[in-house]
């Protein structure tokens, strides 16, 4: 009898043993241990550490307060500005209220994948391209803003939001990047016409020195002589003063009308009566008697020089049709 009464002891001592065992849980602490006890949910939250649950009447759910990374898949979308683009992006986003993330939503995580997805869908139709490229910053506070609202009340707390990359199609990349070169140009034409005014300023103030002084010019030109030479070329290019040759030009006016060259002459048809030559004063042919010893008239010219004009132009302007021009050889 006492030996059945032994048995019946170490058994008993047995069962609740090993129902202990069966009611011990670890929390770690990183997480909260969420208790219901016959579906119903127990106000107190269980801490890190060991914690006691009754087998087969509790049940205690774990619930991770670690700031959770989930990626966003890409969606697909339209700009405002009727742009294909593919955006993908990142959640941060962790648990503040165990209870609510366990009673008010059946599985957190997907539902703030979920929200994150259609919320960064939103963002892309009413966002232009410019602003996904540039303007990334408002994106993710504007996005941050969309999924927050209604994770407030799955006692989930978004902590940021990242669009990580926009792709676009190629014919829009080719578009984008003939644009920016066009706009490099237009900046490098600009600041060319800027150098070619302040160079014009700088030329203008340079002539008007060297023109107080003409040696200035001469000397000038001989350090444009010995830079040339200092490349050693074979061919030496040697720029001719323009000065030298109106010096020339002024040189040559005088001799323009020294009267070496010869007269144009026009035919003029004669004038009055046929002269008649005369033989020791005496006129032949004459009723009236002249003096011994006076000479005859001389006949009227055949010819009417007229003077040369001081230029060849002036010349070819005076001058009559070159039908009526004689030029006696």
């Amino acid at each position: 009898m006492v030996q059945v009464l032994v048995i019946a002891i170490v058994a008993v001592i047995a069962v609740c043993v090993l129902f202990a065992v069966a009611g011990v849980r670890v929390v770690r602490q990183y997480e909260r241990g969420v208790v219901l006890r016959l579906g119903r949910l127990r106000n107190e939250i269980r801490g890190p550490g060991l914690t006691m649950i009754v087998p087969g009447v509790d049940r205690l759910r774990k619930v991770n307060l670690q700031i959770v990374t989930m990626p966003v898949p890409a969606q697909d979308g339209i700009t405002r500005d009727n742009v294909t683009v593919r955006v993908d992006a990142v959640i941060y986003f962790k648990v503040i209220d165990a209870a609510s993330a366990v009673i008010q939503v059946e599985d957190y995580r997907f539902a703030v994948s979920q929200m994150a997805q259609t919320s960064l869908r939103s963002i892309i139709g009413k966002s232009d391209l410019d602003d996904l490229l540039s303007n990334r910053e408002k994106l993710n506070e504007g996005l941050e803003l969309m999924i927050d609202s209604p994770a407030v009340g799955w006692g989930v707390q978004i902590d940021r939001v990242e669009i990580k990359d926009v792709s676009l199609p190629e014919t829009m990349k080719r578009s984008m990047a003939r644009q920016a070169e066009a706009d490099r140009e237009r900046r490098a034409r600009v600041i060319n016409a800027d150098a070619e005014l302040q160079a014009s300023k700088k030329l203008a103030e340079a002539a008007g020195q060297m023109s107080a002084q003409p040696a200035a010019l001469q000397l000038r030109l001989l350090q444009t002589v010995v830079a040339v030479a200092a490349e050693k070329n074979s061919t030496l290019v040697l720029p001719f003063p323009v000065e030298l040759l109106r010096f020339l030009e002024r040189a040559q006016q005088p001799q323009a009308g020294d009267g070496q060259s010869r007269p144009v002459a026009s035919e003029a048809p004669p004038t009055g009566p046929a002269p008649t030559a005369a033989r020791n004063g005496a006129p032949h042919g004459s009723g009236t008697p002249s003096p011994q010893g006076a000479r005859p008239p001389s006949p009227p010219p055949r010819y009417a020089a007229t003077p040369r004009p001081a230029s060849p132009a002036d010349a070819d302007a005076d001058a009559p049709p070159r039908s009526d021009r004689l030029t006696r050889h």
